[in-house]
């Protein structure tokens, strides 16, 4: 998991700093940024510790009604629960005795355009993906038809040049070779790429290319939320499964589970037309359709049809 700091967040956004210079280097300790309510009122029934604070306009209107001593006061309430820094949203000016209260307390204090709800959504995102547990393993992440696929094999097996082809039909290149996987949440696994692979495809017999330079930026995608999981093997007779529907087989990523399926490899074969059969086939089932269902309802309907005349 990547440490992130104050100074993290103020590069991202671009915040103002209006003190703290030199607390830059305060670590982020927890996902969520927390708006003060029921501090200001000297309740502590609950508290969470080291979270960003959020002064919006309600909070900030609220303490420009006070004293400079009040206002310290109720300052001193957020500084309890010890946030490695303070946001003042709107562009607001900030209220009688904050920044030298939080200039003693060495809480770097920032400032923004941005409204409340737009620099809640912004930190939330940017700290849960860049804190999120993350693995790196060999393989290729496209995204085909908006879903995110991971193809994976052995070194040789034709995953490059299936995402290739992919690319060639419209779709997009995630990352090749090495693909990081982060896991945002119990049932959200992202796939990205390692930067220094970023726009990268290594083709056998071809060599490096950029994808972006050679087919635009709509051959590349930065990230995408991993669907299905996909094991490119080698042909092997009488080894191909013709049941109507299988059975979802799953992978376990970080304790996320992906579906999982196998596609065998054969000269002649459209790989690439079959992994966006895949695709499509998965997002039918997300909307409840079922094409192996809708059969054996026809058949039924047919052997039923000549007894009720």
């Amino acid at each position: 998991m990547k440490t992130m700091t104050v100074e993290d967040i103020v590069r991202r956004f671009s915040f103002e700093v209006l003190s703290g210079h030199d607390q830059m280097h305060r670590v982020l300790k927890q996902l969520k940024v927390r708006r003060p309510g029921l501090e200001f009122m000297d309740k502590f029934d609950f508290i969470a510790t080291d979270h960003v604070q959020i002064l919006g306009k309600n909070e900030i209107n609220y303490l420009h009604t006070l004293s400079e001593e009040e206002s310290k006061l109720r300052i001193g309430n957020i500084v309890r629960y010890d946030p490695p820094c303070i946001v003042i949203t709107s562009n607001q000016e900030e209220p009688p005795g904050l920044i030298s209260y939080c200039v003693e307390e060495k809480i770097p204090v920032l400032r923004t355009n941005d409204s409340t709800s737009e620099v809640s959504e912004k930190i939330d995102a940017f700290v849960i993906k860049a804190m999120a547990p993350e693995i790196a393993i060999h393989g290729v992440c496209v995204n085909v038809s908006g879903m995110g696929i991971l193809l994976r094999g052995k070194s040789g097996v034709g995953k490059s040049e299936t995402a290739h082809t992919l690319i060639g039909r419209g779709h997009r290149l995630v990352a090749d070779d090495i693909v990081v996987l982060k896991k945002l949440s119990p049932q959200t696994l992202l796939g990205s790429h390692n930067e220094k692979n970023k726009e990268f495809l290594a083709l056998r017999s071809i060599g490096l290319l950029n994808v972006v330079r050679l087919y635009g930026r709509k051959a590349f995608q930065e990230e995408t939320r991993i669907a299905l999981d996909i094991e490119l093997t080698k042909w092997e007779h009488n080894a191909l499964n013709n049941e109507l529907e299988l059975e979802t087989k799953f992978i376990d990523y970080m304790g996320v589970q992906i579906p999982h399926i196998q596609i065998q490899l054969q000269p002649g074969r459209d790989v690439a037309g079959l992994i966006e059969a895949a695709a499509n086939s998965w997002y039918l089932k997300q909307q409840g359709y079922s094409a192996a269902e809708e059969f054996v309802k026809r058949l039924e309907e047919d052997f039923e049809e000549p007894q009720s005349k």
